[in-house]
């Protein structure tokens, strides 16, 4: 996974009290949990957008007090009016530890269904799976490049060394589609010579 570095402070107490009180400075409180112990602390609002703002899934490299901590992201905390983030969640990653995450998916090549006129869509921009910190790739790549139109890329098609998906099977992650102008354009290849359009 990619990594993130980020300084965090030390929060020496904890309660609501002192969560406003940070918000107000433009902090986020957050919790780092999983390992063998639990650490309070908090983060400028700053780098939380920084965070916010990739589409990967990040492996936190967290210095807290001295110590680096690595963690993935378990739940961000919104403001249910402004929408802004108020508490950050994070699991403590141990080697050989399984953990559950979400890989961003990508694409490559170019379609021969969308060559043809067809629409690819995008199922899943992530994908959930379950595997060992040290197993989990950056992403899950998928080639479309034979993919012509009615074609689809299931789920039970992507193979992670080390790791298990957790979506349904039958799921399609990536199809192509076919629009009214590649229906139009079979149905004009069909038609008898004499009929076609010039």
């Amino acid at each position: 996974m990619k990594q993130f570095s980020l300084s965090g402070s030390l929060r020496e107490s904890v309660g609501r009290q002192n969560a406003a009180e940070l918000r107000r400075k433009g902090d986020i409180p957050g919790v780092i949990y999983g390992g063998n112990s639990s650490t309070h602390f908090s983060i400028t609002t700053k780098v939380m957008d920084k965070i916010m703002a990739s589409s990967d899934t990040l492996e936190l490299l967290i210095e807290i007090d001295g110590t680096v901590r690595h963690g993935l992201i378990q739940e961000v905390q919104r403001h249910p009016v402004t929408d802004k983030v108020v508490h950050l969640d994070v699991l403590e990653l141990v080697p050989g530890k399984e953990v559950k995450t979400a890989l961003p998916v990508r694409v490559t090549g170019n379609s021969e269904g969308v060559k043809s006129g067809g629409r690819l869509a995008i199922n899943y921009r992530k994908v959930r799976v379950f595997g060992k910190p040290e197993e989990l790739p950056n992403e899950i790549m998928l080639d479309i490049t034979h993919l012509k139109i009615g074609d689809m890329i299931r789920i039970r098609e992507i193979a992670i060394p080390g790791c298990k998906v957790l979506e349904a099977e039958a799921a399609a992650v990536v199809a192509v589609q076919a629009t009214r102008a590649s229906i139009a354009a079979a149905t004009a290849d069909k038609a008898p010579e004499g009929k076609k359009k010039k």
